[in-house]
């Protein structure tokens, strides 16, 4: 007998059963007893309907395995593999060994979800990844993993090492059998020359049968060790019922080496065996193409974290000592050789340092840094060597945090993937069907050449370019903007871009650089007094204008009861008397009479007169110019949405030639002008970089921000720009566009393809042996198009 859960044989003596769909199912072991029981008391029955049992190898944890997994639970060790996201989020993504099929993901995303403190759970199951996010006030992680035991799935923490084993193991697999049908094909195809065309006259019965067997011999191999993928895919669609393209596939092979076997073997018909061993070698090379193709992208992130170092130099009170980076704590001080990799995040201690970021930027000029700026893990030291304060390791730094993202992009489908995945359903069903009323037409009309029609038709029209049009577009997409410095939390930017016509942008911090210098002040009382008030107030501050007015003084006044109002400016208590620093506007509701000058843009008050004016400056981001002259030229209407003063935003968009803007908007003022423009039927892009822009970067049908912008920004937008200069929208838009032409010419080529090759196949001009080459030709075609996206 079998387990009724993991189809092990039953050992003798065990007895052990559960109740299933009112019978009584025999089970190997009290952990398989446990986790069938666990699956039927959750109402996940279903997935006994849909697993795919021909690949469940791996028997479930046993329950006193579980002990070991609350190990993972220990705060050092999550260092390694788990990412903070707030106060009380995490992140983690994990390696499931037996997934599958669709039926494991189901299952897990299912059960997973029942767990309080559960936020999210998605499964990639093409790289077996799961990535889960989690409340670790409510949940451990232990006890997902415990979860996912309990419904017969071992986990552990993700490892870029681990996970280039795996794909070398799945390169190795596919050369393999690739290795097997193309000896194969080759010595069969010699054959079929002698046999059909005419190269061997004269050939005695005897001797074709002989050949015949000489035939068989090497396309068994073919069928049974090189095509196993395709019986594997087309039973996992078949138990999951849907259709796939491995369907007609797994007909076409199984339908031709049987009917030539019986041919062999009784000496009557026709034998397809070079067709057989043709059509297997074409289509396992496409899918090796698209193996390439969907791992680039992601080995191009996952590299990235194997290139950091494994020791660190760490400052002590002894010296200096070599430790692995996974020993790093933050607020330790760290020292880099030049010309090495910095292992963490950090400020650098050192007066100055040059840096080369192109391992994240994507730019390859070296960028030049001063003591208190941020260093970032991955980057290269490129002269002198630095010392550096960690603030971030393994899994909290931004290198972490790009494969993390990546990861959810690649495992998100797009929408129009998603529709193409069902109508391929259709299709296929249509293909069997005609494939079927194919055959008896021919059995009607001559019964010799039915077979290989059917056999034609179900090779020609197989849709495999179909679906490969869109997944290897958007790996290369993935791939390309990573290339750049642009990461992509979803595919949301190919659905918009289409109908873009709206891009609105933040002013301070996106088009200009949001670092800001006092230039000029006027004071109505002394200067000192003045300095130790706006200080006081601007510490208060995270807009990037308050930075040169909070380092005035080295004694800020201790105010208190601080009021931050959004794009107005900060109001506080200090001594009994009430405080203001902000714009003219803000100030004005405490004195109406009061006129600033125009270029005055920060005003400190009190409740009975303007205590000091203060003038301060900032510069356009690298690319602002020319960025808004191509968005202008391709049709886009940029607009400035700001909290500044109306005079600083005119000045700005009559510098940029943008004439629609709008200034001294508060948060929900944004979000209004962008929801309006959104109910009059416009797409919008939105573009910011500060914490009052979240809500409008959320809200905006696909928004950017800078890896450079407050915590918030980067959370609530869908793409985030690792480089300084504002020309990367620009990469952003044309990018999606050659991808959306790409996955359309591919579309296109794959339906024109297949419509046009059914009639010529179902009316006998075509053979089986030139179907699959057709066919394959197809694939690859669709995958080389779709490779143009990875040129830079």
């Amino acid at each position: 007998m079998e387990c009724f859960h993991c189809l092990q044989p039953v050992p003798k003596g065990i007895n052990l059963t559960i109740q299933y769909k009112g019978s009584e199912k025999p089970v190997c072991c009290a952990g398989c007893q446990a986790v069938a029981q666990t699956i039927i008391d959750h109402n996940l029955h279903a997935y006994y309907e849909h697993r795919d049992t021909a690949q469940l190898q791996q028997p479930p944890a046993l329950p006193n395995e579980l002990k070991e997994l609350a190990l993972y639970d220990h705060p050092d060790l999550q260092k390694e593999f788990v990412r903070h996201e707030g106060d009380d989020t995490e992140v983690a993504t994990l390696t499931v060994e037996n997934i599958t099929c669709g039926a494991c993901g189901w299952l897990i995303e299912r059960e997973l979800m029942r767990l309080k403190g559960m936020q999210k759970g998605v499964v990639n199951v093409t790289s077996r990844r799961l990535q889960v996010t989690w409340s670790s006030s409510q949940l451990k992680l232990s006890d997902i993993l415990k979860a996912l035991a309990g419904i017969g799935y071992k986990a552990l923490p993700f490892q870029p090492n681990e996970a280039e084993q795996q794909y070398t193991r799945q390169r190795k697999n596919y050369i393999r059998r690739l290795g097997v049908a193309g000896i194969a094909t080759m010595q069969v195809m010699m054959i079929a020359f002698g046999l059909y065309f005419g190269v061997v006259s004269d050939l005695s019965p005897e001797l074709q049968r002989f050949l015949w067997g000489i035939s068989l011999v090497f396309a068994t191999p073919v069928i049974l060790y090189s095509a196993q993928p395709f019986y594997v895919g087309a039973l996992r669609a078949l138990q999951a019922s849907r259709l796939n393209m491995d369907v007609p596939v797994s007909i076409a092979l199984l339908g031709a080496y049987s009917a030539s076997v019986y041919a062999t073997i009784t000496n009557t018909g026709e034998v397809y065996f070079e067709s057989i061993s043709m059509f297997t070698f074409f289509l396992l090379t496409g899918r090796f193409l698209e193996l390439l193709a969907k791992e680039r992208a992601l080995k191009f992130a996952t590299n990235r974290l194997t290139l950091l170092p494994r020791l660190a130099t760490r400052e002590t009170l002894d010296g200096a000592e070599s430790i692995a980076i996974k020993q790093l704590n933050v607020g330790d001080i760290i020292r880099v050789k030049a010309g090495e990799t910095i292992p963490a995040d950090g400020y650098l201690l050192s007066s100055q340092a040059q840096v080369d970021e192109s391992l994240l930027t994507g730019e390859s000029k070296p960028r030049a840094k001063k003591v208190g700026d941020s260093i970032i893990a991955g980057s290269i030291n490129q002269h002198s060597p630095i010392r550096i304060e960690v603030t971030a390791t393994a899994q909290q730094t931004v290198l972490a945090g790009i494969v993390a993202m990546q990861d959810s992009a690649l495992a998100i489908k797009p929408k129009a993937q998603q529709v193409i995945d069902k109508v391929a359903g259709y299709f296929i069903a249509a293909i069997l069907t005609i494939a079927i009323i194919t055959y008896f037409t021919w059995w009607w009309i001559q019964p010799d050449h039915a077979l290989w029609v059917t056999l034609a038709v179900l090779v020609a029209t197989c849709p495999c370019a179909l679906s490969l049009a869109a997944p290897t577009a958007l790996s290369g997409i993935v791939h390309r903007l990573n290339q750049k410095g642009i990461l992509l939390k979803g595919t949301d930017v190919l659905e918009s871009v289409k109908q873009l016509d709206k891009v609105f942008l933040d002013k301070t911090g996106t088009l200009t650089e949001g670092k800001f210098r006092l230039t000029d002040r006027s004071d109505s009382i002394d200067p000192e007094t003045v300095n130790k008030l706006v200080s006081g107030l601007e510490l208060f501050s995270e807009h990037p204008l308050s930075v040169p007015l909070s380092q005035l003084s080295a004694s800020p006044a201790p105010f208190q009861n601080v009021n931050n109002e959004m794009g107005l400016g900060l109001q506080g208590d200090l001594h009994g008397k009430q405080y203001r620093v902000g714009s003219e506007s803000y100030i004005k509701q405490w004195h109406p009479e009061f006129k600033g000058l125009s270029q005055h843009q920060v005003i400190l008050a009190d409740r009975e007169r303007v205590l000091a004016q203060f003038r301060v400056e900032d510069q356009l981001r690298e690319g602002t110019l020319a960025t808004i002259s191509w968005l202008r030229a391709q049709g886009y209407q940029p607009i400035i949405l700001s909290g500044d003063s109306q005079s600083r935003v005119k000045s700005l968009a009559d510098e940029l030639g943008i004439a629609d803007y709008h200034s001294a908007l508060k948060p929900e003022e944004k979000l209004t002008i962008v929801t309006e423009q959104q109910a009059a039927g416009h797409t919008v892009w939105m573009v910011g970089d500060g914490i009052n822009d979240s809500p409008v970067l959320a809200k905006a049908d696909l928004s950017m921000t800078f890896s450079q912008a407050s915590d918030l920004a980067q959370t609530a937008a869908d793409v985030v720009l690792m480089s300084t200069s504002l020309d990367q929208v620009k990469t952003v838009i044309e990018s999606a566009l050659k991808t959306r032409k790409i996955m359309k010419q591919n579309f296109t080529w794959a339906l024109v393809y297949n419509v046009s090759i059914l009639p010529v196949a179902a009316m006998g001009l075509i053979a089986p042996w030139a179907a699959a080459l057709g066919m394959s030709l197809s694939s690859l075609l669709v995958i080389g198009n779709s490779l143009r996206l990875y040129q830079k």
